[in-house]
């Protein structure tokens, strides 16, 4: 703490946050066409004073620095609006208008900012779009920037599509859930409450959108001319994304790294789940990006946090991401080669000294901790090895009987207080965890927890650790509160492939329901020229597609011939059954929707 309390007064970062400042939004408030505020980075001005008890000296610094709002001039020609959204929207001007990088997660914090932008640099039209990954903050907005019925380049890595509706198509009511814990969504904003992430303040709530691309990256060294513009790209699948680049605006000397190198250690696998990222390949990948563009750019820009101009300091930063992706990688495996498990492992690890004190390398949203741990996941999976670890009671079964063992719930609680007082905030979590899961209703146990999360939130330099148990606290003196995070919307729904809307009926089926209940359903698609056939037996939807014009093999219950647009108006309940060509017992799909479950959004995480 001391040597990291001794940097604060290093201000470099905060100047080049503020170099180019144009103008901020005033008030720096969004609102959807109802009113209801979607974002509010005015909610975040207690920053500007000393850093409090309630909050790691470290955190406070990052959150003044991603708090900062505004239009902000990177290069001649080349525009960023930061502190609208938790990522940042790039504008850069072409021959006839601009080119939108990476616009924001919903439509109306995109919108803002593209009318920000044009309040200082003309009305410009938009003639082209870059989406670095597939991660939603970085394309949700993208209706905000470019109507329905606009037609211009939407640039994408090779898979975009794919994860970005991928992603979410099996989990997307838990990955929405958990990010009300990661983000704070739920949070007041405040000196003890929701102060930001370290990759930005957090998500905005406005409207999902996405626009398929219409021109993939297939190769590292593509190159492509938008407006007049050209572009070189380099693919780095698996790093912060599964579909990834990062890009070099050739005759401007600008090098855009997405997400790939910011200044924080970036999340191999973030709190609200996810595929697990490559750390190795994140470190080759940014050798590659100082070997073929290091000496060719005067600033790198990100899609977060604030550009780093001059090549020593490129060259600094990208070898440090470079080495701290490449140690976490390294070490973990070498320290689980010699049996150590994933919590060990994160136990005993410390980075070189160099990487401990880089600002751009430490815990603010990913974290060295549960870093190692999906490292160690990647490799091994859940289990450690260890037998008794093989067939344990779910939680609230072990937490009875530890109860018991312990003496009841007023003994446990007892316990719990003493480590807690003793400093061992951690260890007093667990008990009281336990307690909490043993007697759910018990008022005492659930307010001592609560107090001891308030306590490691406060405490933690990592945002999404800080709003995980800050939220835990929330909802243990709050049950029952609406998360105000969207699971998903209508163009992400439009996006999947067929396969994936099938997908998403079948992980709905409730098994033991549909264990005695056999269908048969055929889709015949007349403009993909494609039939599937679903079956559901013992519980499973399956389906069949044959990859040329056979038949299907034998007739279905229910045949419906239809255009995948007229299928996901079924899907999403803008069509009858009836309005489309049927052939056989129309009641099959009543039969099936009743044995559909509907996820709740708003499941319980710290309580049973």
């Amino acid at each position: 703490m001391t040597a990291h309390a001794s940097g604060l007064q290093d201000t470099a970062d905060f100047a080049d946050a503020d170099r180019g400042f144009i103008a901020a939004l005033t008030p720096g408030r969004v609102t959807d066409a109802d009113g209801r505020v979607v974002w509010d980075n005015d909610a975040y001005a207690f920053l500007h004073g000393p850093c409090p008890d309630t909050a790691h000296p470290g955190l406070w610094r990052q959150s003044q620095l991603t708090s900062k709002q505004g239009l902000y001039e990177v290069i001649e020609g080349v525009y960023q609006v930061r502190g609208l959204d938790l990522s940042n929207i790039t504008f850069i001007e072409g021959d006839r208008g601009v080119i939108v990088v990476d616009p924001l997660t919903s439509a109306e914090c995109a919108a803002a900012a593209l009318a920000l932008y044009r309040e200082h640099r003309g009305d410009r039209p938009v003639t082209a779009l870059i989406h670095t990954h597939s991660h939603a903050d970085h394309f949700g907005g993208v209706r905000g920037v470019l109507p329905r019925g606009a037609s211009v380049p939407v640039v994408a890595p090779a898979g975009f599509l794919e994860h970005a509706v991928g992603e979410r198509a099996c989990t997307a009511v838990a990955m929405a859930r958990r990010a009300d814990f990661m983000y704070g969504a739920e949070l007041s904003k405040g000196p003890a409450g929701q102060i930001g992430c370290g990759l930005g303040q957090t998500t905005s709530t406005g409207s999902a959108s996405l626009v398929p691309p219409t021109l993939h990256i297939t190769r590292t060294g593509q190159e492509v001319t938008l407006d007049g513009v050209r572009v070189a790209f380099q693919l780095t699948p698996g790093t912060e994304a599964p579909a990834d680049m990062n890009f070099l605006l050739a005759d401007r000397r600008a090098l855009c790294m997405a997400g790939n190198a910011i200044h924080t250690m970036h999340s191999v696998l973030p709190l609200r789940g996810a595929l697990v990222g490559d750390a190795r390949l994140w470190s080759r990948y940014l050798n590659e990006s100082l070997a073929i563009f290091g000496h060719s750019a005067d600033v790198v820009f990100a899609s977060h946090h604030w550009p780093v101009w001059g090549r020593e300091k490129i060259v600094r930063l990208l070898s440090q991401q470079r080495d701290l992706y490449a140690y976490l990688h390294d070490q973990t495996c070498r320290l689980l080669n010699e049996g150590l498990t994933g919590t060990e492992i994160a136990e005993e690890l410390e980075l070189p000294p160099t990487l401990r004190h880089a600002w751009w390398a430490k815990g603010y949203y990913g974290s060295l901790s549960h870093n190692v741990k999906a490292i160690y996941q990647r490799y091994m999976g859940w289990f450690d090895g260890n037998p008794a670890h093989l067939w344990e009671h779910p939680p609230a079964a072990q937490a009875r009987r530890y109860v018991d063992a312990i003496g009841g719930v007023g003994a446990t609680i007892a316990k719990a207080r003493q480590y807690a007082d003793d400093g061992d905030l951690r260890f007093a979590a667990t008990l009281l965890n336990h307690a909490v899961f043993a007697a759910p209703s018990h008022t005492g146990a659930r307010e001592e927890l609560a107090s001891v999360y308030e306590r490691l939130g406060h405490g933690s330099e990592n945002g999404p650790w800080r709003n995980s148990y800050l939220t835990g606290a929330h909802e243990l003196r709050h049950p029952g509160a609406e998360s105000p995070v969207a699971a998903t919307g209508p163009d992400m729904t439009a996006a999947h492939t067929v396969d994936q809307l099938i997908d998403s009926l079948a992980i709905r089926v409730n098994g033991p329901k549909a264990w005695n209940t056999h269908l048969t359903i055929d889709w015949h698609l007349t403009d993909e020229r494609r039939s599937y056939r679903l079956t559901l037996s013992n519980g499973a939807l399956t389906h069949l597609s044959p990859p040329d014009s056979r038949p299907l093999p034998g007739a279905a219950d229910l045949t419906l011939t239809l255009t995948k647009h007229e299928l996901l108006g079924l899907f999403l309940g803008h069509r009858r059954l009836a309005s489309v060509a049927y052939e056989g017992n129309p009641n099959v799909v009543a039969t099936l929707v009743a044995l559909l479950d509907t996820p709740t959004p708003d499941f319980p995480i710290v309580t049973p």
